[in-house]
């Protein structure tokens, strides 16, 4: 997984997934009274939503958003690893200027394309891309994500993640390599 620009976790970022952990294995019980079939995923939501109050998934898919759900409550049993989103669906009109900002700082669109796409080729405007948080969980999630149809497109963007249910296997970095320099 490409590593730069990576904040390392504070002491504080520690004692909050702790909390969100404890937290979540006390809402279980009230999860599993609301919806027997999902507690453990309704309360890693809830718990999540404490530790992550920020975060939208309104606007994407519904297979995206069940899948994400699925994963991170995955990650949260089983492995005690937090993914929060950062961002989701997006506007077109926010990825527009998302796509202008980027261009006039880059100077070119080719050169803006390599981290923004114009808002008709954007997976975030269609509601399939996430961009998690922190990095410990993207790990977890490059690592884990296929089962749930979820990869890690990009190798200049470790957050960035696309719902692909019937990929079956996620791009090759060379494949992402060759797709990244065709647009």
């Amino acid at each position: 997984m490409n590593e730069p620009h990576i904040i390392p976790p504070r002491p504080r970022d520690r004692l909050l997934a702790v909390l969100a952990m404890v937290l979540a294995v006390l809402l279980l019980p009230v999860a599993f009274v609301h919806h027997p079939g999902r507690a453990r995923e309704l309360a890693c939501h809830w718990a999540l939503g404490i530790r992550f109050p920020a975060e939208d998934l309104t606007g994407l898919t519904d297979g995206t958003r069940a899948a994400f759900s699925a994963a991170r409550a995955a990650a949260l049993w089983r492995h005690g690893q937090l993914i929060g989103l950062t961002s989701g669906y997006r506007d077109p009109l926010v990825q527009q200027r998302l796509f202008d900002n980027e261009v006039r700082r880059a100077g070119s669109p080719a050169a803006a394309r390599r981290l923004v796409l114009p808002p008709e080729e954007s997976r975030h405007v269609k509601g399939t891309a996430l961009d998690v948080r922190p990095f410990e969980g993207a790990r977890w999630l490059e690592e884990h994500g296929a089962r749930y149809g979820l990869y890690r497109i990009y190798d200049n963007e470790w957050w960035h993640f696309e719902y692909h249910p019937d990929a079956g296997l996620p791009p090759t970095t060379q494949e992402t390599r060759n797709a990244l320099q065709a647009r």
